[in-house]
């Protein structure tokens, strides 16, 4: 049970890195090289409509270990059912997806800025 628990910390960590990642390279701009790959290969798992492979993970470890399966992966198994609001609902879909694209469409929003401030300075300077 230990090495599942490991693995849901894991996908916590995966969670909050797509959350979070934009904002984060404003301080530490190295996150964008685990940020952009972590977030586009979630993306694509939810475009194709695919397992995620921590889930599945975490899943078999539990299940070695004894313990029960849980079903509505891990957002809903940790997140919302605990909240009371159900995993499957459409508006609960929708409240996840627009919450991290707003979220990372302000940090890269803020980046791309930063960035051309920074390019203006330096044609001025010279």
């Amino acid at each position: 049970m230990v090495l599942a628990a490991l693995v849901a910390v894991l996908h916590g960590a995966v969670v909050v890195l797509v959350l979070t990642g934009s904002l984060l390279a404003l301080r530490w701009p190295r996150v964008l090289w685990a940020h952009l790959p972590v977030t586009l290969a979630v993306l694509a798992l939810y475009l194709t409509n695919s397992p995620c492979p921590l889930t599945t993970w975490e899943l078999e470890l539990r299940e070695a270990a004894g313990e029960p399966r849980y079903r509505g992966g891990f957002i809903g198994h940790y997140i919302t059912e605990p909240m009371g609001i159900p995993i499957e609902a459409t508006a609960t879909q929708v409240a996840i997806y627009l919450l991290a694209l707003s979220v990372n469409v302000v940090g890269y929003g803020l980046l791309i800025g930063r960035h051309q401030r920074a390019r203006t300075r330096a044609r001025t300077a010279a």
